[in-house]
């Protein structure tokens, strides 16, 4: 079970038509190309993985440690860095640029993680959805979130919905399906919404349920394919 990960740039929202003629809300993105900067292994680090890079950054707009980073590897200066873990670093090199094209195909599902957008601070009604209190003019309470608990134990509870900051907040959106790739242009376009505002960034990967639920529908297939051959094996020597 291949976890396939890449950093992309989200370009906006726009609707297409599928081949039966539906009309389909999708999001834009213009994910990698991103180039490994770092590479750690087992024996060294205690654990395989990469470390990339996205999106090309100035000299004179990075710190000396970064720049003396980057010179290590010989590899350009970035403006993100991001850790993905793998199973498996041999085949792969600091300085190998990745595309999408190479990790992702039309039909598969992805799991996107950002950060929503900001909406500072804001009462009940807009945060928690709250009906508020009556419109007429003898209401004391229009928009406020009344009573704050319980008097006797002197204290408000953990959880309780009241006015505050709201969004900024890290999402995961789970099982989007790939509809169309543009290796020329690494986009990729998918089903659905995604959080934050456009030219955000975000990190794809593999969606891990739906991953884990393929693998183990495969492992069946193959076992059940497995024991049917070998049934017939049995009857051909009889």
């Amino acid at each position: 079970m291949t976890m396939n990960q890449i950093l992309a740039t989200k370009l906006g929202m726009t609707q297409i038509f599928n081949e039966e003629g539906n009309l389909i809300p999708v999001t834009v993105l213009r994910a990698g190309p991103v180039t490994i900067v770092q590479k750690k292994t087992k024996e060294k680090d205690g654990y395989e993985s990469f470390q990339v890079g996205f999106l090309p950054a100035k000299e004179k707009h990075i710190t000396r440690p970064l720049a003396g980073h980057f010179k290590k590897t010989n590899v350009k200066p970035f403006r993100i860095l991001r850790e993905i873990k793998v199973e498996d670093s041999s085949h792969l090199n600091p300085g190998t640029e990745l595309k999408v094209s190479d990790l992702f195909k039309v039909g598969e599902f992805v799991d996107v993680l950002g950060v929503s957008k900001g909406k500072g601070f804001q009462g009940v009604m807009k945060r928690h959805n709250f009906n508020g209190g009556p419109k007429s003019h003898g209401g004391m309470s229009h928009r406020r979130p009344a009573s704050g608990g319980e008097t006797n134990s002197a204290k408000v509870y953990r959880g309780k919905r009241a006015p505050g900051h709201m969004g900024n907040d890290s999402v995961t959106i789970q099982g989007l399906e790939i509809v169309k790739l543009e290796p020329e242009k690494n986009l990729l376009i998918i089903k659905g919404g995604v959080p934050g505002p456009n030219q955000s960034h975000l990190f794809l990967r593999t969606s891990v349920k739906l991953a884990r639920k393929m693998h183990k529908k495969e492992t069946a297939r193959l076992a059940k394919q497995q024991k049917e051959t070998g049934k017939e094996k049995g009857k051909g020597k009889k």
